[in-house]
């Protein structure tokens, strides 16, 4: 029967967000309802506050979650009362021009759930990237349910639901990083230190980190950076070079996104090198004075990556596994976790560059 509990609700552009009572109804064919254990504070969450995703709400925010199966719809057979899951936004559909040619982590399908959880006086919510998972329970479509060991810490697997999911993706799936290259990580965030980590997972013999923070940097050092860059004295570009032999890096990952951080990466590189773009630009955004003979006489591969190039099936459990063995260390992303009561807070101590993540757990 549907359920009340306590989320975090976005009602108007800019205005802090509440924990509020919503209601959760029973899970409809190809849906689930979660029980949620954990959820990150991830930037989607706070652009979906500002406006700057869409104008749709009041939002439920929150989507970087893990949790236990409590129902799931008819027709659904993947997953079942009890399962521990990771939350994906990215569900399959198997059936698209993408899935169809080998290619599903590009596939074009949304699924979200049909049924609309509300506030109590029935007024419809937004859930953020199809999830709201800022909620003791949420529902989702079951497609968004990618179950993993049980044994794993919620508030550090959950948040392979999106930021650190997009960092090791960037460096694994679309950079395509090898053992023995060089990598240069610019923006070292939380995506941008998943990314760091992903490089040393791969077996990058040097992983430069660069970024305007010395606290960030340190932060990439402890997950696995051989050198750190502060870009606020120092010419990136120049540095990536000099600590490459003069070539630049094999891999260069912008994890920024601006015009400005996206030339240090194409400059950055080695001839015949990949850049990859994961941090996301504005539509607004350009990069101005490429000559398109550089592009041409350079070589290699512009890439972007989106949500790490990633397939929740196959990455989502072997990523935890090596957590369990102890060759990726997801609790090092994990700054604090938190009550229901305090994201915004965490909103700002993000905004201030305080914290990897700070964690809902519920």
């Amino acid at each position: 029967m549907p359920q009340q509990v306590k989320a975090v609700v976005a009602r108007s552009k800019g205005a802090p967000v509440t924990v509020e009572t919503i209601n959760v109804p029973d899970p409809g064919p190809g849906e689930a309802v979660v029980q949620v254990q954990a959820c990150g504070v991830c930037h989607t969450d706070l652009h979906y506050r500002e406006g700057g995703i869409n104008d749709d709400y009041p939002f439920l925010l929150g989507h970087e979650a893990a949790g236990v199966v409590e129902a799931v719809g008819p027709d659904v057979t993947a997953i079942a009362p009890g399962d521990f899951v990771v939350l994906n936004w990215r569900a399959v559909c198997g059936d698209c021009r993408a899935c169809n040619r080998g290619e599903p982590w590009y596939c074009f399908a949304t699924f979200n759930a049909t049924q609309k959880m509300t506030l109590e006086d029935g007024t419809e919510l937004s859930p953020a990237l199809g999830i709201g998972a800022f909620a003791e329970k949420t529902l989702v479509a079951a497609g968004q349910c990618t179950k993993v060991d049980p044994s794993a810490r919620p508030a550090a697997v959950g948040l392979l639901g999106c930021g650190v999911m997009a960092g090791l993706g960037a460096a694994i799936n679309t950079g395509h990083v090898g053992r023995g290259q060089s990598v240069a990580v610019i923006g070292c965030g939380g995506v941008g230190a998943a990314a760091v980590a992903g490089s040393r997972l791969a077996g990058a013999a040097k992983i430069i980190a660069v970024d305007l923070d010395d606290r960030k940097l340190e932060w990439a050092r402890n997950l696995g950076a051989t050198h750190t860059v502060n870009s606020s004295d120092a010419d990136p570009v120049a540095a990536i070079q000099e600590l490459t032999g003069g070539f630049g890096a094999d891999v260069v990952i912008d994890a920024v996104g601006r015009p400005e951080t996206w030339k240090q990466a194409f400059y950055a590189r080695d001839l015949a090198g990949t850049v990859v773009l994961v941090g996301v630009p504005t539509p607004d955004m350009k990069v101005p004075d490429l000559p398109l003979i550089d592009v041409f006489g350079r070589g290699g591969a512009l890439k972007s990556s989106w949500y790490g190039d990633c397939l929740p099936s196959r990455d989502f459990p072997m990523l935890i596994d090596l957590y369990l063995s102890g060759r990726l260390d997801l609790d090092r992303f994990v700054s604090e976790t938190i009550p229901l009561d305090a994201v915004e807070d965490a909103f700002h101590k993000m905004e201030r560059g305080e914290v990897l993540r700070s964690v809902v757990v519920l």
